[in-house]
């Protein structure tokens, strides 16, 4: 997993469990409380991190603690805040709105990696940003241009772009993170994210929001603890490691790609002449995005014969 190729794995992947969160998020909307489920996902998360990689997490303690700062503030933004907000969004706003509104993303990871280190896409990989994102207004518009024009925003919409705001800060600033083994990196954004969600929780709490010993609650909290967080962050992390946050934020425009073919595989919807046309566009824009520039190119070729 050291080679750039493997981003065109590792991205995709981390892209299709929050294609799949999304679902899952639907589906629990109105009862299964945000904050509560943040707790309790990021629990296990770091329960199961600390079992699978106690020998990564001791030797890197001094790290931790030396850098506790950053990892904080990684944990804030790119957990406790992402994930919990994600799911508010998602009880305000609808599937089309989610589609468009999240499409942002990689405009927004761009951006914040310009704006805090300098770091910029090349020609050929903005034009494929651009392409991928026409690929996901075809999906999510139906290739009927009246669909967007009467597009309208709500609470919802305005939470999921300040959602990719933090988002952007998060993938921007994953250059900062010490250099320690994943596992210990997940530990550390579970406890922040938990203790952070702590708050919320207890007003949900309060105004009698609480979770439900449910299948619907079980099955929203495990698959937000392994595959949405476990899994995808564990992936996207190492695939922003291999090429970088700009490129990588590209990938993000396959999540509605993977909604579109979870909901035909496993909710039985028809695939239509729409879906094809932003699998293409989606794709094919990915591909060029993901690809180094000239000037990204020469560095690496130097550490290949370094090494």
């Amino acid at each position: 997993m050291r080679s750039q190729a493997a981003a065109y794995v590792l991205l995709p992947l981390a892209a299709l469990c929050w294609a799949g969160n999304h679902i899952v998020a639907r589906a629990g909307s109105g009862h299964v409380p945000p904050a509560s489920l943040g707790v309790a996902r990021w629990i296990v998360v770091g329960l199961l991190v600390s079992l699978l990689g106690w020998t990564h997490i001791r030797a890197d303690w001094p790290q931790i603690k030396s850098h506790l700062g950053v990892l904080t503030f990684l944990g804030v933004t790119g957990g406790a805040i992402f994930g919990t907000l994600q799911f508010v969004a998602l009880q305000y706003t609808t599937a089309l709105n989610m589609g468009v509104v999240g499409s942002v993303a990689p405009a927004f990871i761009v951006a914040a990696s310009w704006l805090l280190f300098g770091d910029r896409l090349g020609p050929l990989q903005l034009v494929g940003v651009l392409i991928s994102l026409v690929g996901v207004l075809a999906i999510v518009s139906q290739l009927d241009p009246t669909r967007l024009a009467s597009f309208s925003f709500n609470a919802g919409d305005v939470m999921i772009i300040v959602n990719m705001v933090f988002w952007a800060v998060y993938c921007a600033c994953l250059k900062l993170r010490p250099p320690i083994h994943p596992m210990s990196f997940l530990l550390a954004v579970a406890a922040v994210s938990a203790v952070a969600n702590i708050p919320f929780a207890a007003w949900e709490y309060a105004v009698d929001f609480r979770l439900q010993p449910t299948a619907l609650t079980a099955g929203a909290i495990l698959y937000a603890a392994l595959f949405t967080s476990v899994l995808a962050y564990v992936t996207w992390n190492r695939g922003i490691d291999l090429v970088g946050a700009p490129r990588a934020s590209a990938f993000l425009h396959t999540i509605p790609l993977f909604s579109a073919v979870l909901a035909t595989t496993l909710l039985g919807e028809a695939l239509m002449l729409y879906h094809v046309v932003g699998f293409v566009l989606i794709l094919g824009g990915v591909t060029l995005a993901a690809r180094p520039s000239r000037q990204q190119i020469a560095p690496a070729a130097l550490r290949d014969r370094s090494a």
